[in-house]
């Protein structure tokens, strides 16, 4: 076999491929054959079929399959001896014309660009860091409280306040026409946590059961129902019960109600202090990797492999689809979804995945057994189960190679924040768990 590498563009190249006709159709040959001992066709005892029939049967498909296979296998012999390292599936094309006794073939095809990853230590990178302070804890405490809050009927002279639940029923109308939503009987809600309109709450706000009132309502210009945005309703409403809110003790009860170990008010702050503290090493990690792979593009200069980038269009497109038709959206499988949507997405996603690589084969930053295991513990910790999730993850190889990755990245920014030019900025933990 000759080979021949031609440089076509900036990453696209083109191997000539000649195999022989003979070898080619000796193979075709041998494998008719070896499928005539086993084939069954009507008309014939097995092993007795005539090679005439079997190859008028068979020979086209059987001819195919030979030629894939040994094009497929002179490919793989020619980049092989070229060095070159081929991005993605290459364009296979038979020549019109070839040496006597020949077939020719041109495989055009991308290769992987050489990734020089620039000076890190000029790169300037905000690093970032948060603490616990008694005042989240304090906050996930009162969340705690909420979810298991009970409510007592109020007494009839009491007004609705903000805290309270009440039943309400409503119907309003918009120039004098009822409309999709605005109409409900027993619906519930709480007072001063925003789920409905501040003008529905401040008209229910100082009512007592069994009042009624008519008030008007004006719906914001980018409400979500599109029908009444920006319109304004009459809403007629009637209180039918007041609830005051019943949150329970901080105290030992408490704590054993939420399974703590140390069943004390001291151990369930330590226990929502260690909680938090993971949350907030997990979050700041993820702001300090996103700002290390920014650092790392604007350092990074090459030509993209249109191949790659076809290849990380095509899945980002599908997870589109696959997110529409969970979220119960009628032949989401269907929905055109243009590349334009997805292409910057996925340049991004191809020029960080091959200067990452660069970076770990060059500096040895991949991922240890120890580092993949630690990784996994202190996920497993978050969980009522830590072994269970253990367990899951140590046993299955896809999931093995995910956490993998996330520890390459881990080990990618630790290297690069160790040789930028970096600023510490402390966030508050409210900024940080808000972001």
């Amino acid at each position: 076999m000759a080979v021949t590498v031609e440089t076509l563009d900036k990453l696209e190249r083109r191997i000539t491929l000649t195999l022989s006709a003979v070898e080619l159709q000796t193979e075709v040959e041998n494998r008719l054959k070896r499928m005539a001992r086993t084939v069954k066709i009507d008309g014939f005892r097995p092993g007795k079929v005539p090679m005439s029939v079997v190859a008028q049967r068979y020979g086209y498909s059987v001819q195919y399959e030979v030629m894939n296979d040994k094009v497929g296998q002179a490919f793989q012999d020619a980049v092989t001896e070229a060095q070159v390292r081929v991005a993605g599936t290459p364009r296979i094309t038979e020549k019109e014309e070839a040496p006597e006794g020949q077939v020719a073939f041109d495989a055009t095809f991308e290769v992987y660009p050489d990734v020089v990853v620039g000076d890190l230590t000029a790169v300037e990178i905000e690093r970032v860091s948060s603490e616990v302070t008694d005042a989240a804890i304090d906050r996930t405490i009162d969340i705690l409280r909420k979810q298991r809050r009970t409510f007592t009927e109020r007494a009839a002279d009491d007004v609705a306040a903000d805290g309270d639940r009440v039943t309400i029923d409503f119907d309003g109308k918009i120039d004098g026409d009822s409309f999709q939503g605005g109409q409900a009987e027993g619906f519930q809600f709480l007072m001063g946590e925003g789920r409905m309109l501040e003008a529905f709450e401040t008209a229910v706000r100082g009512m007592k059961a069994g009042e009624s009132k008519t008030f008007p309502l004006k719906f914001p210009d980018d409400y979500h129902g599109e029908d009444v945005a920006g319109k304004e309703a009459d809403f007629l409403v009637t209180l039918k019960k007041v609830e005051q809110q019943n949150l329970p003790d901080v105290d030992t009860a408490f704590a054993e109600s939420l399974g703590i170990a140390d069943a004390t008010v001291e151990g369930l702050r330590a226990d929502i202090k260690k909680n938090l503290e993971r949350e907030v090493k997990f979050r700041v990690a993820a702001r300090n990797k996103q700002a290390v792979m920014a650092a790392l593009e604007s350092a990074t200069s090459f030509d993209l492999p249109k191949a790659l980038v076809d290849n990380e269009l095509g899945r980002l497109v599908e997870n589109a689809r696959a997110d529409l038709k969970q979220r119960g959206v009628k032949d989401a499988d269907k929905a055109p979804i243009p590349n334009e949507v997805f292409q910057p997405q996925a340049e991004r996603r191809v020029r960080l995945g091959l200067t990452v690589a660069e970076v770990v084969r060059t500096h040895s930053l991949s991922a240890t057994p120890d580092q993949i295991r630690a990784h996994i513990e202190e996920m497993a910790q978050s969980y009522e189960r830590p072994a269970d999730v253990m367990a899951w993850y140590l046993g299955d190889q896809q999931r093995l190679a995910e956490v993998e990755a996330v520890v390459i990245e881990a080990n990618v920014s630790d290297f690069v924040l160790g040789q930028a030019k970096v600023t510490d900025k402390a966030l508050a933990f409210d900024e940080l768990m808000g972001a």
